[in-house]
């Protein structure tokens, strides 16, 4: 009796198969870029009701970031500054300027600025500000070069896999406590023995199971 189907058709469900599995794992990793906070977290820049330049007060003029956020070293929130932070300044510095219309209406009505949240890890993880700075973890491990940026924008994804990264080997974000918010500053040579010392001093074990930050 003849064939009704060729020889080469034996190979068609192995190249189904391998077919399936590629496009599979071109799904699973399709999935894992796009769909992860690299991608849909990073360079996160939305528009402010004011142009606030972070180049400018925390930059070129110097601001400390406690200045404004001066709940940071005592809250697990940073906290945004109220508008009377802002006034004590621009009641004399640029007062007519029309880019400071709506801090001057918040002042005088009472009522708070509206600002957007940039950096937020989701609600079923705790982060504390407080323990990180007093841990000796500055600013811009986390923020990234705030005092060069006009417009905040998101550098770094705040994943689970980015935090533990860093709880598995904070060597070469720890510092001085006088220098959390130098935003130039840069591992000196000696920092793997400066770390093993601050490790030590302060009593230093970053969580790495789950309660850690899943409270």
């Amino acid at each position: 009796m003849a064939q009704i189907f060729p020889k080469w058709a034996n190979q068609t469900p192995l190249a189904l198969g391998a077919v399936a599995a590629a496009f599979g794992l071109a799904a699973a990793g399709f999935a894992s870029y796009y769909f992860s906070p690299e991608y849909t977290d990073v360079g996160y820049q939305p528009k402010q009701p004011v142009p606030y330049s972070h180049a400018l007060h925390a930059g070129e003029l110097g601001l400390d970031c406690r200045f404004c956020h001066a709940s940071v070293e005592l809250s697990p929130i940073a906290s945004v500054p109220a508008t009377e932070v802002c006034m004590n300044c621009h009641h004399i510095v640029k007062r007519d300027s029309p880019v400071l219309a709506a801090i001057q209406k918040s002042a005088s009505s009472g009522e708070p600025m509206r600002w957007v949240r940039v950096h937020k890890v989701p609600e079923y993880a705790y982060f504390d500000h407080s323990a990180h700075l007093a841990a000796g973890v500055g600013c811009a491990s986390c923020h990234g070069p705030i005092h060069q940026m006009d417009v905040v924008r998101q550098v770094e994804p705040l994943s689970m896999a980015w935090c533990l990264e860093c709880h598995r080997n904070p060597d070469n974000h720890l510092r001085a406590l006088g220098e959390i918010t130098d935003m130039d500053w840069q591992p000196p040579a000696n920092q793997a023995e400066l770390a093993a010392r601050f490790k030590q001093d302060r009593a230093l074990s970053p969580p790495e199971d789950c309660s850690g930050c899943h409270h």
